[in-house]
């Protein structure tokens, strides 16, 4: 078993259809005897560069523990999904399960947002 980061960039048109997307994916970690360790949605973002005209697309993050056999037919599947712009997967040394620094950034933010919102208010 082996250790796995994998980021989807999914098309923004299909944020409907992420949850079902990610149902999916679990299925298949799961009937191949693999373990998500993190599932980060990031939500939509502004890509860093143009992707077939788009400027916002729907990221996530997963943390799989998975044996190396069983990645490369998940790889064939996000090659094959249409939804999936850009994928991206990497072999990592050891389990991640904490909360990923974009994630808490974004936890940060709602909470100043609140607090101003308390502020105001008064």
């Amino acid at each position: 078993m082996r250790y796995y980061e994998i980021i989807l960039i999914i098309h923004p048109d299909q944020s409907d259809q992420i949850e079902n997307l990610l149902k999916d994916y679990k299925n298949i970690i799961d009937q191949n005897k693999g373990i998500i360790s993190r599932l980060e949605n990031w939500g939509r973002r502004q890509l860093s560069y143009p992707i077939n005209k788009l400027h916002k697309a729907h990221y996530i993050l997963m943390n799989i523990v998975i044996n190396n056999n069983y990645i490369i037919n998940l790889e064939k599947k996000f090659y094959l999904n249409e939804s999936i712009i850009r994928y991206i997967i990497i072999r990592t040394k050891k389990i991640i399960k904490t909360i990923s620094p974009i994630l808490k950034l974004k936890d940060e933010h709602n909470i100043e947002q609140k607090n101003d919102d308390i502020i105001k208010t008064i």
